[in-house]
C-alpha cells in the first residue's frame, strides 16, 4: 500500500478501432466476456505504451509519433484477449457516429467561434436532441467541451513548449488573459504561472 504506482488511460477512437478492424478479419478471440473486465498486459503491448510515455521527454516528436503509437495500442489491445469486445466500438449506432462527427468538428476548430445551432445541424440533429446526446455522451455541454480543450492544449504549451500564459491564451482562442487565468486556475487548481513552476519541479525531481 505505501508503494507509489503510476495510473494510464487512453481514450479510444472508433474510428480508429473501425479502421484497424477492416484490415483484421480474423478474430483470434471470441466475446465472450462483457463489460468491465482485467487481462495481464502482454509485453508488445506495454512496449508500446512504454514508447508512447517516453514521448513526455520528447515533446518535439509528438505530434507525428503519438498517432502512429495511438494505433499501435489500440491495434495490440485488438490483438488481446479483449479484442473481440473491443471490436463492437466499430458497430457504432448511427446517434453516436452523429456525435462523435460533432466532436472531431469542434477539436478541429476549438480556437474559434461556432454556434451550437450550427454543429447540431451540421450532424443532422435538432439543438435540443443535440445537447441532450452530447451530454450523454461526454459529460458535459458543447461549449464546456470546447473550453476543455482549450485549456488542456493551453497547458500543453505552458508546460512542454514554454510559451507564456498569456501567448497559450490567445493560441487556444482566449481574447482575455484575466479569464483565461480565472478559468486554468478553476480546472487545474493553480495559475498558469504556477504549474509551469511546478512542472519545472517536478523535472528536476525526476533528472536528479
Amino acid at each position: 500500500m505505501d508503494r507509489p504506482y503510476l495510473a494510464i488511460s487512453l481514450v479510444i477512437d472508433p474510428g480508429i478501432v473501425s479502421d484497424l478492424t477492416a484490415s483484421m478479419p480474423d478474430t483470434a478471440y471470441e466475446a465472450d466476456r462483457k463489460a468491465f473486465a482485467i487481462d495481464p498486459a502482454g509485453r508488445d503491448l506495454l512496449d508500446a505504451w512504454t514508447r508512447m510515455l517516453r514521448l513526455i521527454d520528447r515533446p518535439d516528436e509528438i505530434r507525428i509519433m503519438a498517432p502512429l503509437l495511438e494505433r499501435e495500442i489500440v491495434y495490440r489491445l485488438l490483438r488481446g484477449p479483449q479484442g473481440a469486445v473491443l471490436r463492437q466500438i466499430a458497430n457504432v449506432e448511427p446517434r453516436v457516429a452523429q456525435i462523435r462527427k460533432a466532436l472531431a468538428t469542434i477539436g478541429e476548430n476549438y480556437a474559434g467561434l461556432f454556434k451550437v445551432e450550427d454543429i447540431a445541424r451540421s450532424v443532422g440533429m435538432s439543438c435540443s436532441a443535440f445537447h441532450r446526446r452530447f451530454k450523454a455522451a461526454t459529460g458535459m455541454a458543447p461549449l464546456q467541451y470546447q473550453k476543455t480543450l482549450r485549456l488542456y492544449e493551453a497547458r500543453r504549451l505552458i508546460l512542454t513548449a514554454s510559451t507564456s500564459a498569456s501567448a497559450a491564451a490567445f493560441s487556444v482562442g482566449y481574447q482575455s488573459v484575466s479569464q483565461f487565468t480565472r478559468e486554468y486556475r478553476r480546472m487545474f487548481g493553480v495559475s498558469p504561472m504556477q504549474g509551469t513552476r511546478k512542472g519545472h519541479s517536478i523535472d528536476r525531481s525526476a533528472n536528479a
